[in-house]
């Protein structure tokens, strides 16, 4: 018999993301599109146990607040351990961050690698005030 055959994986609870870890940053620059690729998100599928990994890609364009680097990478790693399905993980991030940054607008992308033949892509949010690409 393999040693995987009846394992149970600890998966944590949604309540383990961690919203209050994200920062701002005060900006008074002018109107831009701010774009991050985070090429290692990963959260756990709640159905399997299994990890998701994909590349998380955040556009915005900032009203009053840029969010600090630091506690964007803390925050996206309390995901690691948590079931969440890869859309409402995309919601997830989307409602956060809008929350917190109340930008001009927002569009949060997840791209998820490749599990059984099928890749995943999912999209919250728009871009829709004029900065060009």
């Amino acid at each position: 018999m393999p040693n995987a055959e009846g394992l149970k994986l600890t998966i944590k609870g949604k309540e383990n993301i961690q919203p209050n870890l994200l920062e701002t940053i005060k900006y008074t620059g002018k109107k831009q599109l701010i774009t991050i690729d985070y090429p290692e998100f990963s959260a756990v599928c709640p159905f399997s146990g299994l990890p998701d990994i994909g590349k998380l890609i955040i556009e915005y364009i900032p009203a009053e607040n840029i969010i600090e680097l630091k506690s964007l990478k803390y925050y996206l790693t309390s995901f690691r351990e948590v079931g969440i399905y890869q859309e409402n993980a995309t919601d997830q991030i989307h409602t956060d961050l809008k929350k917190i940054l109340k930008p001009h607008s927002i569009k949060i992308t997840t791209i998820y690698n490749v599990r059984g033949g099928m890749e995943t892509t999912c999209v919250m949010g728009k871009l829709n005030d004029g900065v060009k690409k």
